[in-house]
């Protein structure tokens, strides 16, 4: 009898016996938590992704998450807390975080489910070879910059003064605004450029962007600007300025146009690498990833109120339209 129950355990197959164990992952972000809504958030995203591979929160999985509320300078402490709480895994949403895991710990692996490039953020090594114990997916938002540019021209034929605005001080801003600049300087447009990191120079700073005759706005994505969009945005309006930005979360918000990748995705793909990780493949060794598909998005409500004129050559083109 004995024999025979140690030969049924032998015979378990040994995802089933994986099955059993309850995996902690850790998750941090710079901004708050999702809103009323969580079918719609990064975070149901990530679950649903993770439930695709198995793991359901209550049975063998448990998500430990920390949020900054955007106040980045608190990122290093809650990752600390999330190594203290011995996590598997950390997922970081935004650059920021990553850094900031990155900096707290080099032994737990990190899966950036959504960032700048990894690469000038200093945490890979490259994105085919990582290398460290970060990996996961990288937006790279200056490698459609001139994409944005384009569809702002299109939209409004005689743009010649472009306001950015930007945090400026983590992330991949720099290498976005050369790429915008370089963009403009083929085009004949003008670029004027606007690093805000303290919420009290919001009004200055659009104040100054109608004294320099800004035509349109483009906002650069960080958590910073991520926990402020509602703020930004109004003021993008009350300024009569058209805005273009990266994600449809900020279309949501208010924002006229947006271009980029849909970060729904990425977080639910970040499931991918904590599932390798999870069964035993090194961070290292799992390559970064990078957008396949771009989407762009026009929020006709915010044209309505800004009094705009969309072409329909561009009103074509958009993947979704908020009517």
């Amino acid at each position: 009898m004995v024999l025979s129950a140690a030969l049924l355990l032998l015979s378990v197959p040994a995802w089933a016996q994986q099955a059993a164990k309850v995996f902690r992952i850790g998750f941090v972000a710079g901004v708050s938590p999702p809103p009323a809504e969580p079918s719609r958030s990064n975070m149901e995203a990530l679950r649903h992704g993770l439930r695709e591979y198995g793991y359901v929160e209550g049975q063998n999985l448990i998500i430990e998450s920390r949020w900054a509320n955007g106040k980045l300078d608190r990122l290093p402490e809650l990752a600390a807390e999330l190594i203290g709480l011995q996590v598997e895994v950390i997922v970081t949403g935004g650059t920021p975080a990553v850094i900031a895991a990155k900096q707290t710990t080099s032994t737990i692996p990190i899966v950036a489910a959504s960032a700048d490039n990894l690469v000038e953020a200093g945490v890979v090594a490259s994105l085919a070879r990582p290398g460290g114990n970060v990996t996961g997916s990288t937006r790279v938002d200056a490698d459609f910059s001139a994409k944005r540019l384009e569809l702002l021209r299109e939209t409004f034929p005689k743009l010649s003064r472009l306001a950015v605005l930007s945090h400026g001080a983590l992330g991949g801003d720099q290498e976005e605004l050369e790429e915008t600049q370089a963009a403009a300087a083929s085009s004949g447009v003008q670029i004027e450029s606007f690093q805000v990191q303290d919420p009290n120079r919001f009004i200055t700073v659009y104040t100054e962007m109608k004294k320099k005759r800004a035509d349109a706005l483009i906002i650069f994505t960080s958590s910073f600007t991520s926990f402020h969009r509602r703020t930004l945005l109004e003021l993008a309006t009350e300024n009569r300025l058209p805005t273009m930005c990266a994600q449809a979360a900020w279309i949501e918000a208010g924002c006229f146009m947006s271009y980029g990748p849909n970060l729904t995705e990425f977080y639910r793909h970040a499931a991918y690498f904590v599932d390798r990780i999870l069964k035993g493949a090194k961070p290292a060794d799992l390559p970064v990833e990078r957008p396949r598909k771009y989407e762009l998005i026009i929020n006709l409500k915010t044209a309505k109120q800004l009094g705009l004129t969309i072409p329909p050559n561009v009103l074509a083109r958009a993947d979704k339209i908020i009517r």
